[in-house]
């Protein structure tokens, strides 16, 4: 056992230095998306930019407060950490402040702070540790279940506060589950059921019954060592049955603006003059955030030059649609190498993850890049209009400070975990 004196450290620098391209380059996209047309007034915490440099220079105090502690003590507390998190969700029932129809954030003074952002890196360090207790069995049923009560509890409680962006994160776990053994039949199921629903709202129960059978019966009869006839006969009625549930739930239970942007997504309305109509009024965000990103061409406006950007066409664009300002004011080249320095980032983790002799710091590791990637790709899907519109942020990117602290402290622990990679045995 090595004295924390006689402790050596290599952080991967290449891992920071990426963190700080994404950040550095999210400010900058903050500054134009924010900026009224007047001089830049660096030190006027009334603009969004200015408060975002101190919530960036309070992520630097995050950092190395992260990196001077012990390794393991990320591991020894983690379901402390959890517990906290708990704790911190529960409370907006009571003390929360309702901003947009959502209560997840606590008013401190004139700031607000968002639980459900430091809930994520909390859960990641208790899914890691139940995981790589040695009494954990990945295929042992109750101990599925334990680890689906881990994660589904904060996004109960988050959904339950009517976020269902930051509750659609929560599935990035599957990703961990399944790379430590979790059995295929529940990736398999997933998809089936992903698929199932859409086919429900876009084709009807009906057809989507009959192509249902078709497939489950030609996969049935075409089996060299066919099981009962039951078996088929009970998936062709579990999917009736999820296909008419699903359909129910969105006609009568789905808030109006979920079920409006389902129904543009899908193009669920019959009438091509309603649905112009529907595009042009609920889905308005939308509709600029394209002509944005259309409106950037392949070398962009340039910085400050984007026409749509200081205009202030796009709502909400320093946040959620921030990628729209990459999109206007640096053309395809600049949103390309915005991608491509997000998917080395997510790679690395992963390559990362992969070489830790620590049970534990692997599985924290997926889960760092599971939840980033979740992010990333509904992010910039929905500003695309590729997904219907979840409001996300896009990580180091989007204005906000649990935001980014939250991505911070996600990362920076991960970080410091591997750092200690070398003195594991």
């Amino acid at each position: 056992m090595l004295r924390e004196t006689d402790r050596h450290f290599k952080f991967d620098w290449l891992t920071i230095i990426l963190f700080f391209l994404l950040v550095g380059f999210g400010w900058v996209n903050i500054l134009s998306a924010s900026h009224s047309g007047d001089a830049i007034e660096l030190f006027n915490f009334s603009h969004s930019y200015s408060k975002q440099l101190i919530f960036i220079g309070l992520s630097v105090v995050l950092i190395i407060f992260i990196l001077s502690l012990e390794a393991k003590f990320y591991e020894r507390f983690s379901s402390i950490f959890y517990l906290i998190s708990i704790v911190s969700l529960v409370g907006l029932f009571i003390f929360g402040k309702n901003i947009n129809g959502a209560t997840s954030w606590y008013a401190i003074g004139s700031m607000t702070l968002q639980p459900s952002e430091f809930a994520k890196t909390a859960t990641a360090l208790a899914v890691a540790k139940y995981l790589s207790d040695l009494n954990t069995d990945i295929k042992s049923f109750s101990d599925q279940l334990k680890l689906f009560g881990i994660i589904v509890l904060p996004a109960l409680l988050i959904l339950l506060q009517k976020d269902a962006g930051s509750t659609l994160v929560y599935s990035a776990f599957f990703f961990v589950l399944y790379r430590e053994g979790l059995p295929q039949i529940y990736l398999v199921i997933a998809v089936l059921i992903v698929l199932l629903s859409i086919s429900a709202l876009k084709f009807g129960l009906i057809i989507t019954l009959l192509v249902t059978a078709f497939i489950v019966l030609t996969h049935h009869f075409t089996r060299k060592k066919r099981p009962s006839f039951f078996q088929p006969l009970m998936v062709i009625l579990i999917s009736g049955a999820l296909a008419f549930t699903v359909r129910f739930i969105y006609q009568n239970f789905l808030p109006v603006h979920q079920k409006d942007r389902i129904t543009i997504w899908l193009s669920l309305e019959k009438d091509p003059v309603k649905l112009k109509q529907m595009k042009q009024t609920i889905a308005y965000n939308l509709n600029e955030s394209e002509k944005a990103i259309s409106n950037g061409g392949f070398a962009g406006k340039g910085f400050l030059q984007g026409t749509r950007t200081t205009g202030n066409f796009v709502p909400e664009q320093h946040t959620d649609y921030i990628f729209t300002t990459v999109g206007e004011e640096w053309g395809f080249i600049g949103s390309t190498l915005t991608v491509i320095v997000f998917v080395l980032l997510i790679v690395r983790v992963i390559i990362l993850a992969e070489r830790q002799k620590n049970q534990f710091s692997r599985m924290y590791g997926y889960a760092v890049a599971s939840i980033l990637f979740i992010h990333f790709n509904i992010n910039i899907g929905m500003v695309m209009g590729l997904i219907p519109t979840i409001g996300i942020p896009l990580p180091f990117f989007s204005y906000g400070g649990s935001g980014l602290w939250g991505f911070t402290i996600l990362l920076f622990i991960f970080i410091k975990l591997d750092s200690n990679r070398i003195n594991e045995w």
